[in-house]
């Protein structure tokens, strides 16, 4: 026979949702497999043919994905150390006047708005918060190589100008490739210089301070780091501190 799957995991290995959606959905009868109604906790075959009532796409299609160009002194995620969460840039009056959307801010779409993936507290540019579970896994989830990209400002030592004449180039391909983190190594990235004292970092993963603590091994100091791309969606003009929707034509 052969192996079987939770239900919701299996949605959200369709990319249908994500868990906690399905988890929603089922709870609600919005869920039939092979016909019939599902139950919560469902193991079910590959080829499980699983329907979704329309009334769930109507709740999916009214979540909001907005990006967030996230100044210094601002976390991520939940508050800490007395620092505010970025969500609560997150209001009408910090909304980008350069927004296309015609989606009408809602203080309803606050719930459920959960960062997709961090930016450090001193760093900044795009972050991405999501109502929408598939966006989610497809940034976060286990199996994303989505890339990222940032503009990095560099010091060597006492060096604040012309870093690059400086940097031995042995030291630059060991950025791009062959550093290790919390014992495991990095996957290859791409670095190369923007200007004299920028570099440009395209990673596809998100470990915790990574380009920090890849600049320390090589004798950088990070000076600055603004994120300025997740995938094929770029921070653009979106200035410091504000907000706007995801586009209907965007996609990461």
């Amino acid at each position: 026979m052969p192996a079987t799957t939770r239900l919701n995991k299996r949605m959200s290995e369709l990319r249908l949702c994500s868990r906690r959606e399905a988890d929603d959905w089922i709870a609600r009868g919005w869920v039939r497999v092979n016909g019939a109604p599902a139950s919560m906790g469902q193991q079910v075959p590959p080829d499980a043919r699983i329907e979704i009532d329309p009334k769930a796409r109507g709740v999916q299609q009214q979540q909001v994905t907005v990006l967030l160009n996230k100044p210094m002194g601002f976390v991520s995620g939940q508050a800490e150390d007395g620092h505010e969460p970025a969500i609560v840039l997150v209001q009408a009056r910090n909304r980008w006047s350069g927004d296309t959307s015609s989606i009408r801010f809602s203080p309803s779409q606050l719930k459920g708005l959960a960062p997709a993936g961090r930016l450090d507290i001193d760093s900044i540019g795009l972050l991405v918060m999501t109502q929408d579970g598939r966006i989610a896994r497809q940034l976060i989830g286990e199996d994303s190589g989505m890339e990222k990209e940032y503009l990095v400002r560099v010091s060597l030592d006492d060096l604040t100008a012309d870093v690059q004449r400086a940097f031995a180039p042995a030291q630059l391909a060991r950025l791009r490739h062959g550093l290790s983190l919390d014992g495991k190594p990095l996957k290859p990235a791409r670095v190369d210089w923007q200007n004299p004292e920028q570099l440009r970092f395209v990673l596809t993963e998100g470990k915790k301070r990574q380009i920090r603590r890849m600049c320390e091994q090589v004798g950088l100091r990070v000076v600055g780091l603004k994120r300025i791309r997740i995938g094929g969606v770029v921070l653009g003009q979106l200035p410091v501190g504000q907000w706007r929707y995801l586009a209907a034509h965007e996609h990461f």
